[in-house]
């Protein structure tokens, strides 16, 4: 076995259906005395049950999350936090939620406990992103890594479907490209294919779940899919990103795209890309969703799924691909195919038109 550097990250896991319950006594093990919860709008009045269940434990509720963290929500936010006296925040909900978190912790220090409510797996990343003057700026640092994650998956059972395939095949970017990373490692890959192989088999089973009604079974199918977002979060944490998260940085901050679709319909794509330079990483791909193609089986879970494959349907116009391509040749992320400007000029025209990757 080659030489390789492994990098974990101390966080603290509570697993299972009915873990919320336990969000007050995971706060005190922090030592926090009064938390912000974050929320989206939309998830308001979720963010308003967490801060019920906590009761003197709560400073508040701020409902401000916004996709790709605009500069201008993470002040706000960071100002209300200071303004309560809060020493931690909870952000219950999905990546731009959990993203808001980040953004006061980068600059705060605050403790953040994350209760996810989708499959982004950025829970489990020291990765932050913010959007200013159109332009998403990313990056790692160990202060914005939430300290514990409530993984439970009845707060996940009333999902729509399309966004549990998209958040989901975003999870699934995380790993897929862990595995062709330039410091990718033998466990992290080892997590990358479990991850994969769970998420491949819960999201059609929610699908199947969501047209019989069965809850039994929708319950198991949930509980798998967190599962695998934990473990595709897990890979992205410890390895680089490639042409794929450089691409959907690209399109969602600069083009204002919803981001779970955008990785969604980019990623067969940028797998086919790669193919011919990372075949094992592809070739395990392919086995974790038992296919013969990974970039086919990733287009068709999405497509069989009620996801969106092209990214037109979802705002892009075709008169912004070459500024597209011009920005995401900038500032390259390590791949393990050079970016060849026509190459990903092509990348980019075959995702915009729904297009099925030939191999």
């Amino acid at each position: 076995m080659k030489s390789f550097v492994y990098q974990s990250h101390p966080q603290r896991v509570v697993f299972g259906a009915g873990a919320l319950a336990r969000l007050g006594a995971e706060i005190d093990a922090l030592g926090a005395r009064r938390v912000l919860v974050l929320s989206t709008p939309g998830q308001r009045g979720q963010a308003e049950h967490v801060a019920d269940l906590l009761g003197e434990r709560a400073a508040g509720v701020f409902d401000g999350a916004v996709m790709h963290v605009p500069i201008e929500s993470a002040r706000a936010a960071r100002e209300q936090a200071a303004r309560l006296g809060a020493d931690g925040a909870v952000a219950i909900g999905g990546g731009s939620t959990i993203g808001l978190g980040k953004a006061i912790a980068l600059e705060s220090g605050l403790p953040i406990v994350a209760v996810p409510t989708t499959y982004s797996g950025s829970e489990m990343t020291p990765i932050f992103g913010l959007t200013e003057g159109g332009i998403k700026r990313t990056g790692r640092d160990a202060r914005v890594l939430p300290r514990t994650v409530v993984y439970d998956p009845e707060l996940t059972l009333g999902l729509p479907l399309r966004l549990s395939v998209t958040s989901g095949i975003n999870a699934i970017a995380h790993a897929a490209e862990g595995l062709y990373a330039s410091d990718a490692n033998p466990v992290t890959s080892l997590m990358a294919r479990e991850g994969i192989a769970a998420l491949g088999r819960a999201l059609p089973a929610i699908r199947q779940a969501h047209a019989s009604g069965s809850a039994p079974d929708m319950l198991a199918a949930r509980s798998d899919a967190l599962y695998g977002a934990w473990l595709c979060g897990s890979v992205l944490a410890s390895v680089g990103m490639s042409l794929h998260h450089k691409l959907c940085h690209t399109l969602g901050g600069s083009f204002n795209l919803p981001h779970a679709e955008v990785h969604t319909i980019v990623l067969p794509h940028a797998l086919a890309y790669n193919a011919s330079a990372a075949p094992q990483a592809i070739a395990t791909v392919a086995a974790a969703l038992g296919a013969a193609s990974a970039p086919q089986a990733l287009f068709d879970l999405a497509r069989d799924n009620g996801a969106p494959v092209a990214l037109r349907d979802i705002g892009m116009r075709d008169c912004d691909l070459d500024r597209a391509c011009e920005l995401a040749l900038l500032n390259q992320y390590p791949n393990p195919r050079p970016l060849e400007r026509a190459a990903v000029r092509q990348l980019l025209q075959d995702a915009f038109e729904g297009a099925r990757p030939a191999a």
